[in-house]
């Protein structure tokens, strides 16, 4: 991801960045959203517990077999 620094006017532009901005070019095409982080963060929580529940990690947690790393690395032919 790159990271780019924004300056006091720019800031001031997007409104002290503590909201939901949508990002526009000259055209009034939308480029991007920006997120202030708090929001960012909890929407990806949100998306990554909507992916598997704490049971299915337990269960799978449960399940015999598997491979150590050492096997892994033995069947890739690494050592």
């Amino acid at each position: 991801m790159s990271r780019i620094t924004i300056d006091e006017v720019l800031r001031s532009k997007l409104n002290g960045l503590n909201a939901e901005i949508e990002l526009c070019d000259e055209a009034g095409k939308t480029v991007g959203h920006f997120l202030p982080e708090e929001t960012y963060k909890r929407l990806v929580y949100a998306w990554l517990n909507a992916q598997i529940s704490d049971e299915e990690i337990d269960r799978r947690d449960q399940e015999p077999g598997g491979s150590t790393l050492q096997e892994i690395w033995q069947r890739l032919g690494r050592q």
